[in-house]
């Protein structure tokens, strides 16, 4: 049976230049309405954990939520699903120094460019605000990186930075550390509000 995993490779397969007709048959059999256009996967692990902490399954909506690989990609996806393509309703989120490739993407597709969110920094820069350093840090204890994020703390170059820097830095400099961290963050957050997130799923 097919499902929105099927759909969001389907898209990634057009958008590299291959056929769109399987995404074109999906969206229907599966009635997408809508698509977030995020970044990368770190992205797309935040948002699925904050749409299970409230209860959301954003496939059943009819929401897909994609990783384009990258903010250069947003014009091309978004002239594939939005009004000139799939005609589904286009949202997304990306950091500050992303926002006119969003803008300027959204545009070109049709689309409007008021409806994507942006992270002063970057999404994990909201998320470590949101929680606070002490709490972040106890995460990372929970997480068992607590002795490598000394490490990393210790080295020259991170010396004259402030913790909530490092943090950030340290989520970046392993493998599949950002994609980890942005799922378990969100999952510690509570009551706090990271206002991207929030007016992402507001708007959807």
């Amino acid at each position: 049976m097919a499902d929105m995993g099927a759909f969001r490779a389907a898209v990634t397969t057009w958008a590299a230049g291959g056929s769109g007709d399987p995404a074109r048959e999906l969206a229907a059999r599966l009635s997408v309405r809508a698509a977030v256009l995020l970044e990368g996967p770190s992205d797309v692990a935040a948002v699925g954990a904050l749409a299970a902490s409230r209860g959301r399954d954003l496939a059943a909506e009819g929401v897909c939520v994609l990783s384009m690989g990258g903010a250069m990609g947003v014009g091309r996806y978004a002239g594939l699903l939005g009004p000139s393509g799939l005609g589904l309703r286009l949202t997304g989120l990306c950091d500050e120094r992303e926002r006119g490739y969003y803008a300027r993407g959204l545009e070109r597709a049709g689309a409007a460019s008021r409806e994507f969110f942006v992270c002063a920094a970057d999404l994990e820069d909201e998320l470590i605000r949101a929680l606070g350093v002490t709490r972040v840090e106890e995460v990372v204890r929970e997480e068992g990186d607590l002795r490598a994020l000394r490490t990393f703390a210790n080295q020259p170059a991170q010396r004259g930075r402030t913790a909530h820097q490092q943090l950030r830095r340290f989520f970046g400099t392993k493998k599949g550390r950002k994609i980890h961290y942005g799922r378990v963050l969100v999952e510690a957050l509570g009551p706090e509000r990271v206002p991207p997130l929030d007016g992402l799923f507001a708007h959807l």
